[in-house]
């Protein structure tokens, strides 16, 4: 009997579990149903609200409007936060889920374990996740009113989001109290992350609308850009391909990104590259990251150093103004003669960075890449080799001494 009784006690248990399956699949597009009818009137209402903020000025009701707009924007964001918790949630719970709802259950997870221990990048992040996820269904809608209402509000809202979040990461990176070069990288890896993101969903989309009238001012790199995103991109192309954000990121987010850490991120950028020449045994793809440093050096120096106006540190400050006129003097030669123009300007980068990677404080070991840069210079007779040479390690080392 008690054997018995056990066995109808499991199937009664398995009868049960099979309706309330069946009445959460029957419940969940009744969700999704309510839900989609829930954001469609918070978004209509936060895009009416955004209209009138933009259309106000500061003679008329703009306090007011504004206040609106901020309102409909929160109610608009808890829509779609229940959306997520409420619909997809439930169907990855219950196996009914896409690819696509699964892998945005997966990033929406993956944005709120910051929120402990990373708050305004958890803030910051949330809501431009919530704002892609509708966007997505928006603009595979067909309705064209809806959609280029939305891109004006999408535009408008994601500029001030990416702002934050570069703003965010400048303060780590300006945090002196953080010694551990560690996490300083991963803040640079954010950095260069973060831009190109920018550049391929809000950058190509005010392209693709002609929202913005500033473009054309980084159409250039926009183009040099695009080159980067086919096929697969090696060591030299990566390095490229961030310096180009960083350009474009100095017309963009030049208050999000302030000089000081373009500088730190362009110094950053720098040591990749000197010590991508340095470990790269094949010549022809050495000499081509070579090509890529002395570039870098330029912009550098001209696009960034050059417009520096307060210096911390006095010395460094006559030392580039020592090589900036050093500099000047060699571009007068640009227009008579373009190779002489090239050897000099190239001759200084070289002696500057020298001087630079042989500093007492360095950390890094550039010894491999000195040596190479004194081959360079004797090649181009800035320096000579002298005959005598002296043993180190077991091997002869000839010396090179300047030219006077």
């Amino acid at each position: 009997m008690e054997e018995k009784s056990l066995r109808i006690t499991g199937t009664d248990k398995t009868f049960f579990n099979r309706i309330t399956k069946t009445l959460t699949k029957m419940l969940i597009p009744t969700k999704i149903g309510i839900n989609g009818m829930l954001i469609s009137i918070k978004r209509n209402a936060v895009l009416k609200a955004f209209e009138a903020y933009q259309n106000s000025n500061e003679n008329y009701n703009q306090k007011e409007t504004e206040e609106k707009y901020n309102t409909a924007y929160e109610a608009y964001l808890e829509a779609l936060d229940k959306y997520v918790m409420d619909s997809i949630y439930k169907k990855v719970k219950n196996n009914t889920a896409s690819e696509f709802e699964k892998e945005a259950l997966s990033k929406y997870y993956e944005i709120t374990s910051l929120k402990e221990n990373e708050y305004i990048e958890y803030k910051n992040r949330k809501q431009k996740y919530l704002l892609e996820l509708d966007n997505d269904g928006i603009q595979v809608s067909q309705k064209e009113k809806l959609i280029v209402r939305y891109n004006a509000f999408y535009i408008s809202k994601m500029d001030t989001l990416y702002k934050a979040i570069l703003k965010n990461y400048s303060i780590k990176l300006a945090d002196t109290t953080n010694g551990y070069e560690s996490s300083k990288e991963w803040i640079y890896t954010k950095i260069f992350y973060t831009l190109e993101e920018y550049i391929q969903k809000i950058l190509s989309l005010k392209i693709r609308i002609k929202k913005d009238n500033n473009i054309n001012d980084v159409m250039k790199e926009y183009e040099n850009y695009e080159t980067y995103t086919v096929g697969k991109l090696d060591a030299k192309d990566t390095i490229e391909k961030n310096v180009l954000l960083l350009s474009i990121s100095r017309k963009l987010f030049t208050h999000s990104l302030p000089l000081i850490v373009a500088i730190q991120c362009y110094e950053k950028l720098l040591k990749d590259a000197r010590i991508l020449v340095q470990d790269t045994k094949i010549a022809v793809k050495r000499e081509k990251a070579y090509s890529m440093l002395i570039n870098l050096f330029e912009d550098y120096n001209v696009k960034l150093l050059s417009t520096k106006v307060y210096w911390e540190n006095t010395k460094e400050r006559e030392e580039f103004k020592a090589f900036w006129k050093q500099y000047k003097e060699i571009c007068k030669l640009k227009e008579t003669n373009f190779i002489e123009y090239v050897r000099q300007k190239e001759i200084l980068f070289i002696k500057n960075d020298m001087k630079k990677i042989s500093e007492p404080g360095e950390k890094t070991d550039y010894s491999k890449l000195i040596t190479y840069y004194r081959r360079k210079l004797i090649d181009y007779g800035a320096i000579r080799e002298l005959k005598n040479s002296y043993i180190s390690k077991g091997k002869y080392v000839k010396k090179a001494k300047q030219v006077a």
